[in-house]
């Protein structure tokens, strides 16, 4: 009798740990994205999703921009073979967005693959670091690059100049900044990774500049191409999803050979 109750008790609380599974499973499914990387890449239907891509010199800080908006964090070193690709979903101006950004960092590699992503990309934020003159200056040719692939159409770009906490390091100053967005045409901010300032605004902005952009479109949409750069947009993807997987597995594999011959 005894054997007999221990085993309807098991039994029922085997059922409801399956019901507590199912329930937490359901919960899981429900939860909307927050940070979602290459690895779960996962899109809520209904949500618009905004192409976006980061530009800009090595070492301006345009992962550790893009970490801060994704995962609200700061680190002061960042391997850029971690990761490539981000997601992260927010409420711009009542209306839900999901941001797609494709961080170009360290991908010095792929530049056979940079008229694809800046064809495909809906918005663009080109970094400079207000510490390094040499990447301001960068940050026009970068703009030049944009405007050679996509010659025909006014682009939504924001300017950022990173790292305006380290003032006594500063060569670019703020009206440069400004100047050089007016003649981009575009908004601007000085922003701090590591002190969170103006990174939400920025990445927010752009979405904006990407809705302006489809509210001034005149004629009907031309859905066949908006499809052609969709679809070539989740290739890219892939494509550096897959490399970036190699390249840590490479990684892991020689850190193993170190660790074993020491």
């Amino acid at each position: 009798m005894a054997g007999e109750a221990s085993h309807k008790k098991k039994g029922k609380l085997s059922r409801q740990e399956s019901n507590r599974s199912e329930k937490d499973s359901d919960i899981e499914t429900d939860r909307p994205p927050v940070g979602v990387s290459n690895n779960q890449n996962k899109s809520r239907p209904g949500i618009r999703v905004y192409k976006i891509v980061v530009l800009g010199d090595g070492g301006v800080g345009k992962s550790a921009v893009t970490l801060q908006f994704v995962s609200h964090s700061f680190l002061d070193y960042h391997d850029p073979t971690i990761e490539d690709s981000y997601q992260q979903q927010a409420v711009i101006d009542g209306e839900p967005a999901l941001l797609d950004i494709l961080d170009t960092a360290g991908q010095v590699e792929f530049t056979a693959m940079r008229d694809q992503y800046m064809r495909c990309g809906e918005g663009f934020m080109i970094c400079y670091s207000v510490t390094d003159r040499h990447s301001f200056q960068e940050a026009s040719e970068y703009k030049k690059l944009i405007q050679k692939v996509r010659a025909s159409e006014d682009t939504p770009i924001v300017l950022v100049g990173n790292k305006f906490d380290l003032h006594l390091q500063r060569k670019v100053s703020t009206e440069e900044g400004k100047s050089l967005a007016r003649q981009f045409g575009c908004p601007f901010y000085e922003t701090s990774a590591c002190l969170r300032t103006y990174v939400d605004d920025a990445f927010h902005t752009l979405v904006r500049e990407i809705r302006a952009k489809e509210r001034e479109s005149t004629g009907p949409p031309d859905n066949e191409r908006k499809l052609r750069r969709h679809s070539k947009w989740w290739r890219l993807r892939s494509i550096f999803a897959l490399v970036f997987k190699r390249k840590r597995q490479t990684g892991y594999s020689s850190s193993s050979s170190e660790m074993t011959n020491e």
